[in-house]
């Protein structure tokens, strides 16, 4: 492997250099080959004074002229949730969480993929790749995989592997373009079978629908790939195009809800997707932006009914912020967008897949997904629950996990 090397690091650092603040790998191999190595979340503590100071000298803007977020997060909420985030959230505990999960790393088409790797005490379980989106990270299936690993039913097991999506977190940050959403899945792939895996089953929302979605249209991950569940399920419009008074009432709304996304929701997407370069300037250098940034999306996307406090905890939402922060991985992140956002060409798939869609996720009309996915095997809508299942509803999203598995034995 060949980390990325942090700002002042000596020549001599070598494997053991860490990209940004945080990224510690060690020399030990683990795992089936010697390309695996072990690795834990280590941010020096300066970075985390850094990080107090600039949010205490924070220089804010005006206050928004409505009283709601439809200009972006208002100003006293930011305000204090950076206090909080200055003053009380702890992300020694969250470091904590993390490292009590089996964590590795391992070179793949020369970027350096960071993962969590936890299998099951049921040795028949089911291999189960796991891929978060933007703005979200690993820690977002924390809570999920003791779920997966330890059913009360062992047919119900997942052996579980979840990857850092190139540019988030405590992946490598790609230093060429060409990291799209098919080189990413191909890449995936690699890791399962590198890590003896074959015949297993992934998962994804956001970015991660993007990328499972494409494992299943990849050749060679066709070999391995037993089924993909996804949680926001993506089809462009069959050709010839199905007429609107054919759609039932459920597939009617899935189109108000999309117009409505293109209209009101997407300048986040439409600024990554351009100009991620410029706005990573601004993210990089203060945390008040990245966290308002993020923040913005939450508020927008998780089901709440005007707290999102209720439905996403602020110290979970800045253990999300705190990673981006931390390892300085906004820029990078946000270029996944430039290298594939409505760019991919969602190539049907037979692969085995099941859907499941909270309310207040994105929509698709089950016509466009059967055109799509040939072999649509489970597909429930559910009555509550957002973009982030695995932080708002886990166990309703391990329920939905277990009973797509058992539509493939």
């Amino acid at each position: 492997m060949s980390p990325q090397a942090s700002p002042g690091a000596s020549p001599e650092a070598g494997r053991a250099a860490s990209a940004p603040a945080g990224r510690q790998a060690t020399p030990a191999t683990a795992g089936p080959g010697p390309d695996v190595v072990p690795y834990r979340v280590a941010v020096p503590e300066a970075a985390l004074d850094d990080l107090r100071e600039r949010l205490r000298a924070t220089r804010w803007p005006d206050r928004e002229t409505v009283g709601d977020w439809s200009q972006g997060a208002p100003l006293d909420y930011v305000r204090a949730l950076a206090a909080h985030w200055a003053e009380r959230h702890d992300w020694r505990a969250t470091e904590a969480r993390l490292n009590a999960f089996p964590q590795f790393r391992t070179e793949i088409d020369g970027l350096d993929v960071h993962f969590l790797h936890v299998r099951s005490r049921h040795p028949d379980a089911v291999p189960l790749l796991l891929t978060h989106g933007w703005p979200s990270a690993v820690v977002e299936f924390l809570d999920l995989i003791p779920l997966l690993t330890d059913p009360e039913d062992p047919a119900d097991a997942f052996h579980v592997v979840c990857p850092s999506l190139p540019g988030h977190g405590f992946g490598g940050r790609p230093a060429d373009a060409g990291w799209t959403v098919q080189r990413t899945a191909e890449a995936w792939d690699t890791l399962m079978h590198r890590l003896g895996h074959d015949g297993y089953v992934a998962h994804g929302g956001d970015w991660g629908s993007w990328v499972s979605a494409a494992l299943g249209s990849t050749p060679a991950a066709e070999k391995r790939l037993r089924g993909i569940h996804l949680t926001m399920p993506l089809a462009r419009p069959p050709e010839p195009g199905i007429p609107y008074e054919e759609l039932d009432e459920r597939d009617r709304g899935a189109m108000a809800k999309m117009a409505g996304f293109g209209k009101n929701r997407s300048g986040y997407a439409a600024i990554q997707a351009t100009r991620p370069q410029a706005l990573g300037y601004g993210l990089a250098d203060s945390p008040a932006a990245q966290l308002a940034w993020i923040v913005d999306r939450f508020w927008e996307w998780a089901d709440h009914d005007g707290d999102l406090d209720k439905a996403i905890g602020h110290d979970r939402l800045l253990d999300i912020v705190s990673l981006y922060w931390l390892t300085n991985t906004a820029t990078s992140a946000a270029r996944l967008f430039w290298e594939s956002f409505d760019k991919e060409p969602m190539r049907p798939t037979d692969v085995p897949t099941g859907c499941s869609v909270f309310p207040k996720d994105a929509w698709l009309p089950r016509a466009w997904a059967r055109t799509r996915f040939t072999d649509l095997r489970h597909w429930h809508d559910l009555d509550d629950g957002g973009h982030f299942p695995a932080l708002e509803r886990p166990e309703v999203l391990a329920a939905e996990l277990r009973a797509f598995l058992r539509t493939l034995r």
